[in-house]
C-alpha cells in the first residue's frame, strides 16, 4: 500500500503541556497528536513537528507532517482527528505534501508575539496569555533598542545554555512593538530562533523599557556572545506562535 505524507497545521493552548515535544515527565502536543493519530489510522503514527515550543507556550499555526498508508484524503484528516483530540488542540488544516517534504529542512519564516499585559492589578482572564508588569513600561526606548536586534547577528547572547543549535546566527526580518490598550505586543519575525530566544528578546527589551539598561546597549549584548549579557527569561505564558510561512 502506498505511504503518503500529510501536513498538520496545529494550534494550541499550550498552557497545561509540557511543550510540544515528548517528555518523560508529562503530556506533550506531540504525545497528544501521535496517540490521536495512531487511533485514528490503526497504525503506529510518529508527527514530526516544525517548531518546538517551550512548556506553555501557544501557537495558531504550528506544523507537523507524518506518513501513513491510510486512504482517508489528507484534507478530511483534520476533521476526523480533531474528534480524538483534547479541546486545547485543534488541526486547522491537513493537506497531502510530497514524500520527502520536511518542515526543518526548507526555508521559512517564523513569526511570535509576546505579550505583556499593562496595570496596577493583573487582569485574571489574560494570566495565561500575557505577562502582568505593573512597572511602566518607555515603549518608545523599546523600540529604539529592538531596531539594533534587526538584520542577520549572531545571538548567542540570546540563547539559553543547553541549546544544542550548530550555529547561533540568525535573521531578524522585523521586530515591532504595537500598543493595544493595556496589551503591548512584541511581534517579531525571523529564519530561526534559538532556545528561548523571543522570551530573552522581550525580556531584555522590557529592562530598557524600565530604564535597567539603555537602548544602544543591546548591540554589546550581541557582541558579548553570552547569556549572561542579556536581560532575564520572560516567562513563558505570553508567548504565541502566531504566523509560519515555507518558502
Amino acid at each position: 500500500m502506498t505511504v503518503k505524507r500529510i501536513r498538520l497545521t496545529v494550534a494550541y493552548d499550550g498552557t497545561n503541556y509540557h511543550g510540544w515535544q515528548i517528555q518523560n515527565n508529562g503530556n506533550t502536543i506531540e504525545s497528544e497528536l501521535n496517540r490521536a493519530l495512531t487511533r485514528l489510522l490503526g497504525e503506529e503514527i510518529h508527527v514530526i513537528g516544525a517548531s518546538r515550543t517551550d512548556a506553555g507556550v501557544h501557537a495558531l499555526c504550528n506544523v507537523a507532517v507524518f506518513d501513513t498508508r491510510s486512504r482517508m484524503p489528507g484534507e478530511k484528516i483534520s476533521y476526523a482527528l480533531n474528534q480524538w483530540l483534547p479541546e486545547d488542540i485543534r488541526i486547522q488544516k491537513s493537506e497531502e505534501v510530497a514524500p520527502d517534504w520536511h518542515p526543518r529542512r526548507c526555508e521559512s519564516r517564523k513569526t511570535y508575539e509576546y505579550r505583556i499585559y499593562r496595570g496596577e492589578f493583573p487582569m485574571p482572564v489574560r494570566r495565561f496569555y500575557a505577562y502582568f508588569t505593573y512597572r511602566p513600561l518607555d515603549v518608545e526606548r523599546m523600540r529604539q533598542a529592538a531596531a539594533f536586534l534587526v538584520g542577520e547577528h549572531d545571538f548567542r547572547s540570546f540563547c539559553q545554555s543547553g541549546s544544542q543549535a550548530e550555529s547561533t546566527v540568525r535573521t531578524l526580518y522585523s521586530l515591532e512593538l504595537e500598543e493595544q490598550g493595556a496589551e503591548l505586543v512584541i511581534r517579531v519575525c525571523g529564519n530561526g530562533f534559538l532556545y528561548n530566544m523571543v522570551r530573552i528578546l522581550a525580556g531584555t527589551l522590557m529592562e530598557v523599557g524600565q530604564g535597567k539598561r539603555e537602548p544602544e546597549s543591546v548591540r554589546q549584548v550581541l557582541l558579548a556572545r553570552k547569556r549572561s549579557a542579556a536581560g532575564p527569561t520572560a516567562p513563558a505564558c505570553g508567548l504565541t506562535l502566531v504566523g509560519y510561512e515555507f518558502a
